[in-house]
């Protein structure tokens, strides 16, 4: 009698199906269909992280699982809320059982029931690779890139069966989405299930299956997207593109494309972290009297001043002529290491200037005496 009583409790509990998703009794199989679609890709638990999104994704697709099947829809209306507010005695439904499972906790009739598997999957993710110049790195780009990928059959619109068709109770496993197993020990009777083989573990499978997409809801085609490559991206880093992997099956979400970047090297500047290096050669009588020079930069030609009595390994600085900060504001800087040629005297003329200015800054040897070299500590770093 107790069993009774809680029985009929939940039976005058039961959620209206049609309200659960949220169409009207005369809704169409395609707009409960469409619906169901929307409301999965905002609710399943691969793109929404939230509990109460995956209890409502559960009810959804249990709602949908009824009344997108004609014989199930019919007995439904027949016998559905309307008569459990009544109190009935008679539980009319063979089969849906499932629906208290999802909205009660499997509590109905105090019956274990088996776990089954959803058809709806997440896509799979897809890989590309772009190589890019010094310069595209820098300060950004876009690539148009070609996919290989999976996308909703438009035939079947996803569902794998042939248009007009719905998917059936399992045969195999009799839509409990599992078989069981019965074996005998020295311990006694030993029951063991696993999933059904033939429905994958969903109670359901597709007797007519679409013709276009052979039952799997999703057909590969080539098609193109552009990626935007934002500045400062260095080589070896990988994009991720959301949503544009390949489609989910039965309203899963799509995948995501990871983009893996190639800068190609500069023949000037090397990279550390967001700011550049180079090296730039100059004479000794520009270094020593010094000089305004015109440079190269990513941005064109930037004057660059050598102070007299520059000597070689000095290293100079343009603030903000580096690489842009990734995601941020502001740039890296470019930093000039200063190479002082020694010149070569290729001309009586050059010679006797050089031995002139030796002579001048006391450094030119006396006849049968070698000049003093002066040394000191070296520094270590």
């Amino acid at each position: 009698m107790a069993d009774s009583v809680a029985t009929l409790d939940l039976m005058a509990t039961i959620p209206d199906l049609y309200a659960v998703l949220g169409v009207n009794r005369d809704a169409t199989e395609e707009e409960i269909k469409r619906t169901y679609r929307r409301l999965a890709r905002e609710l399943h638990p691969d793109v929404n992280a939230d509990p109460e999104a995956e209890r409502r994704f559960k009810q959804i697709t249990a709602a949908y699982q009824t009344l997108s099947d004609p014989a199930k829809r019919r007995q439904y209306d027949l016998f559905g809320s309307d008569q459990m507010r009544t109190g009935a005695d008679v539980f009319p439904f063979g089969d849906f059982g499932d629906i208290f499972d999802v909205f009660f906790g499997g509590a109905f009739g105090g019956q274990r029931r088996s776990r089954r598997r959803t058809r709806t999957q997440r896509g799979g993710d897809l890989l590309a690779d772009v190589t890019l110049r010094f310069e595209e790195a820098a300060f950004g780009t876009s690539r148009e890139l070609s996919l290989h990928t999976l996308e909703e059959c438009p035939t079947c619109l996803g569902s794998g069966c042939r248009p007009g068709t719905f998917p059936s109770r399992c045969a195999r496993c009799g839509g409990a989405g599992e078989l069981q197993d019965v074996s005998r020990s020295l311990f006694g009777t030993v029951m063991t299930a696993r999933p059904c083989t033939t429905c994958e573990g969903t109670g359901e499978e597709i007797a007519s299956p679409c013709a276009d997409c052979r039952g799997q809801g999703r057909v590969p085609v080539a098609r193109s997207t552009e990626v935007d490559i934002p500045a400062g991206v260095s080589d070896g880093m990988q994009l991720r593109v959301a949503g544009t992997g390949e489609a989910g099956r039965q309203g899963g979400g799509p995948g995501d494309l990871y983009v893996t970047l190639h800068v190609k090297p500069h023949p000037v500047f090397e990279r550390r972290g967001d700011d550049l290096i180079c090296e730039l050669s100059v004479p000794m009588t520009q270094a020593a009297l010094g000089i305004e020079l015109e440079i190269q930069t990513l941005d064109g030609n930037e004057k660059l001043k050598i102070d007299p009595g520059t000597e070689s390994g000095a290293v100079l600085r343009l603030r903000g002529h580096g690489v842009p900060h990734l995601g941020r504001r502001g740039r890296g800087d470019l930093f000039v290491s200063v190479a002082v040629e020694t010149p070569h005297a290729r001309s009586k003329d050059e010679r006797a200037l050089l031995e002139r200015l030796a002579e001048v800054r006391g450094e030119q040897a006396s006849k049968g005496k070698p000049p003093t070299g002066l040394l000191r500590r070296l520094t270590r770093g």
